[in-house]
């Protein structure tokens, strides 16, 4: 079965091409450009096309002979972006792909959330029928494309939509690896007291519960949130980091509320000349928001069952940074 993968040379994206090809699938990667891992995708099998979500003839030429799709691509802290390009991607995007899927007869629908649409969890830990309280308008937007998406369940595609929690693993760029250098330096700027909830999913395991949403039939028209089964406090996260490397870290802990002021101002002058700012709302809501869920319905329904601890998932993708160069 050919099995389309957008944002397919992405960190998760590529994570999964690589991982339908193990399992046998004909895998079509599209993404709007290349990936740190696109040579070894081709290399394994994958075909690989360049172009945007946004384009319906793209996108009509790419589902031809679609058995299952797998969504991923987001438009996500893009610098300069207006909020019509979030909109753009995020939900005229899917939506241009739900109806290319359905014309092609597609047979299974498998949509990339996230678990940001709740917020922050003022009632830990939260289930999919949580309070939507997106905090910034990229959340906001995905959420919307989750609506578009399950009204299609009704005109006859199969579709299923995930939202993972905080994704890490070998060849993650972002959150993750900022944390192992800064532990690997034996040093942890804490703003707040860490005693937030923060809730990991190993890419393994996320992997897996997107393996068992292409089953037919399974989870029509259902949202599920996928997290792995421990959900430590930031500062409990940090410091099993530290330990994992085998490093002896010291936190410092600062206020707050400079932090978040800091993060709005930094944004608005930075946004006019489209380059990243040091800090941004979102990089402080990491400080400050509690994000903890129950994963009993995607056990339930999916099967899922998290095969990595976070220790494991910890060691795993320190070995990874290590070997690839990443980390000394």
């Amino acid at each position: 079965m050919r099995v389309l993968v957008t944002g397919g040379t992405g960190f998760t994206g590529s994570a999964l091409v690589l991982h339908l090809l193990q399992e046998g699938y004909d895998v079509l990667a599209i993404d709007v450009k290349e990936g740190l891992r696109s040579d070894e995708l081709r290399s394994a099998g994958a075909e690989v096309r360049l172009g945007t979500i946004t384009d319906a003839g793209f996108i009509a030429q790419c589902m031809r002979g679609v058995g299952v799709v797998h969504h991923l691509a987001a438009a996500f802290r893009q610098p300069g972006a207006p909020d019509a390009h979030y909109y753009d991607v995020n939900v005229s995007g899917t939506r241009i792909l739900l109806e290319a899927a359905l014309r092609n007869d597609v047979g299974k629908f498998v949509h990339c959330s996230t678990c940001g649409v709740h917020g922050h969890v003022e009632d830990p830990p939260a289930d999919e029928d949580a309070p939507i309280a997106p905090a910034d308008y990229y959340q906001k937007t995905k959420y919307l494309g989750e609506l578009v998406a399950l009204k299609y369940v009704d005109r006859g595609l199969e579709t299923v939509i995930l939202r993972p929690a905080a994704l890490y693993g070998p060849g993650d760029p972002g959150r993750f690896f900022m944390l192992y250098r800064y532990a690997q330096r034996g040093f942890f700027p804490m703003f707040g007291k860490g005693d937030v909830l923060y809730h990991p999913v190993y890419l393994e395991n996320y992997l897996e519960a997107s393996l068992s949403a292409m089953e037919p039939g399974r989870g029509v028209g259902r949202v599920y949130l996928v997290a792995d089964e421990e959900c430590p406090t930031l500062e409990g996260l940090v410091r099993e980091v530290a330990d994992v490397l085998g490093v002896d870290m010291r936190i410092r802990y600062f206020p707050l509320r400079p932090l978040i002021i800091a993060g709005h101002v930094t944004e608005k002058l930075t946004k006019p000349f489209g380059f990243a700012p040091p800090i941004f709302p979102r990089r402080v809501d990491w400080f400050r928001q509690t994000r903890a869920f129950d994963i009993g319905r995607a056990k339930r329904e999916l099967g899922y069952e998290p095969r990595y601890t976070l220790r494991e998932g910890l060691e795993r993708t320190v070995e990874w940074y290590r070997s690839s160069g990443w980390l000394s």
